[in-house]
């Protein structure tokens, strides 16, 4: 057996006897009182949940499902804002062995009709604001368990919608005792994301249980989190984020998570001191959004923000850490550390669990200072990600003959070793915390049949990073450009979730060309001035 074999099964064995279900028995057994996790939704009070608590929900709520069909190796479509139900709901799937698909809430319609293709999904469990695009999009589920509020925003009309669309009340679908744990297993498929990719639909990324212990364990590692620590995330549980580095973290230490529904700035600091919190993940939206208020006393140590940052350090009294990481690595492949944060702007340096390396185009290594491309190896299914779900070809595409995966990021190292990250070389926009696919929002435009040719690229915006924007050469010259510009941003409205939407058109009567005459995207991004607040 050579040597990487060696490794990758040394990686898998030190999970055996582990896995989701194994980790919330822990203090539920251990801590039965510890909260384990504290509600504060805007309308209403905050609300806690013991370890014991949710430990007996998700078991009554797995039992509920098992009785209705759902069994283990089925895909349950988790369709929810960020709440209470969603977290028992995850874990419920976790303990009956089905695999939980949770899916941007921001989705549109074909986006849900795809997703429930791709999955083959058994039931879907949701909110009453989303129950009537599940059923008419995805008609094949067996059923639709629907909350009663929308992520603490009282609905009146919950049973109407109930009624109206043929659904089950959430609670409803409880059984009386809790389900048996299975024996451990952490070979076997726990959850799945989609993730924006090149192409133009996006791929399902498949976790096993294996990947979630290894990510909650590693990141609980790489921050110094503690039992005593309380996390706060207002991040959607839908992505990596929210979903491994602050729920399955938290969980893994035996701490307090603290949720929101969606992040307030006008609510930040309140939550944050009224609960202790002691770290939480932020992104420059948020910042931005905060860098006009005081700061109270607090307990928080750090922000894990992606960049080393004095100047917020200096502001909000805490460190900031620098870090990346996608859906596929689970946790994150390179971080700074707490005694050597590093020089400002790093996202840290490569993981202990990972190997990084930054190439050229022609894959031979690059030097200090040049930019290259990211590429990291791990284990398949415990480190990286299973595969991609039902694509065999991505998956296979994604890594090379030696293991490594490409990321499609740009970064570049100094001569200690620190990276720094500089651009998506693939072809993806940033905006705010999505990852979007260029690609996927040009297929949409040319549905339209207003394009002959066309060019999606990234315009900077002051809050937003970038927003999307397209540069047609129009179907039909005669046509008008403001009948063009809004029939196209129509069209994405319907086809696309709000942030693949673009924000303008531009009719134009030739797209720039590089030596190869592909379409030039850099000099049309920088046709665009920035985005300034209040334009």
């Amino acid at each position: 057996m050579s040597l990487r074999a060696q490794i990758d099964r040394s990686y898998s064995t030190a999970l055996e006897g582990l896995d989701v279900p194994w980790m919330l028995a822990q203090w539920a057994e251990r801590t039965p009182d510890k909260v384990c996790l504290i509600w504060c939704p805007f309308d209403d009070d905050s609300q806690s949940f013991t370890y014991a608590e949710l430990f007996e929900r998700s078991r009554r709520l797995a039992a509920g499902l098992r009785e209705r069909g759902v069994n283990s190796g089925d895909f349950v479509l988790l369709h929810m804002d960020n709440c209470p139900e969603f977290i028992v709901s995850w874990y419920a799937c976790a303990v009956l062995g089905a695999v939980a698909v949770s899916t941007n809430t921001r989705s549109v319609a074909r986006d849900l009709s795809y997703f429930s293709e791709v999955t083959e999904a058994t039931c879907s469990l949701t909110q009453p604001k989303f129950a009537g695009l599940i059923r008419e999009t995805c008609p094949n589920l067996g059923f639709i368990g629907v909350t009663a509020d929308d992520a603490g925003e009282p609905r009146d009309d919950a049973g109407e919608v109930l009624r109206a669309m043929g659904g089950v009340a959430f609670e409803d679908l409880f059984a009386r005792e809790p389900l048996a744990i299975r024996p451990p297993d952490h070979r076997h498929n726990l959850s799945i994301q989609f993730t924006s990719g090149t192409t133009s639909r996006p791929k399902a990324v498949l976790w096993t249980h294996a990947n979630a212990v290894w990510g909650a364990k590693t990141n609980a590692q790489h921050l110094r989190i503690r039992h005593e620590d309380v996390t706060l995330t207002s991040f959607p549980l839908f992505h990596t984020n929210a979903q491994c580095y602050s729920m399955l973290t938290t969980h893994w230490t035996g701490g307090t998570l603290v949720l929101q529904p969606k992040f307030s700035s006008s609510r930040y600091w309140q939550v944050v001191v009224d609960h202790g919190v002691t770290w939480t993940t932020m992104i420059g939206f948020s910042l931005r959004a905060m860098a006009t208020q005081p700061v109270p006393e607090h307990r928080m140590r750090f922000f894990l923000l992606g960049v080393r940052a004095p100047n917020v350090e200096d502001y909000f009294g805490v460190a900031t850490v620098g870090y990346w990481g996608m859906t596929e690595t689970v946790t994150q492949g390179t971080i700074a550390d707490f005694d050597h944060l590093g020089p400002p702007m790093n996202i840290g340096r490569c993981a202990a669990e990972y190997q990084i390396q930054v190439r050229r185009e022609d894959g031979s290594l690059c030097g200090p200072g040049e930019l290259g491309h990211l590429y990291i190896r791990g284990v398949r299914g415990v480190s990286l990600f299973k595969e991609y779900y039902r694509d065999p070809e991505a998956t296979e595409s994604s890594f090379d003959a030696d293991g490594w995966l490409e990321t499609g990021d740009v970064v570049r190292s100094d001569e200690n070793g620190w990276l720094y990250f500089s651009d998506r070389h693939k072809d993806m926009l940033k905006v705010g915390a999505e990852n979007v696919a260029a690609s996927e929002i040009e297929t949409v435009v040319m549905q339209t049949g207003l394009a002959a040719e066309l060019a999606v690229v990234g315009q900077k915006h002051y809050m937003l990073d970038e927003v999307p924007v397209v540069f047609v050469i129009p179907s039909d010259p005669g046509m008008d450009a403001a009948t063009i510009e809004e029939r196209i941003i129509e069209h994405c409205r319907v086809n696309l979730p709000d942030f693949k939407v673009v924000r303008s058109v531009h009719v134009v009567d030739e797209l720039p060309r590089s030596t190869l005459e592909k379409i030039a995207k850099n000099v049309l991004r920088d046709r665009l001035p920035p985005i300034t607040e209040g334009a």
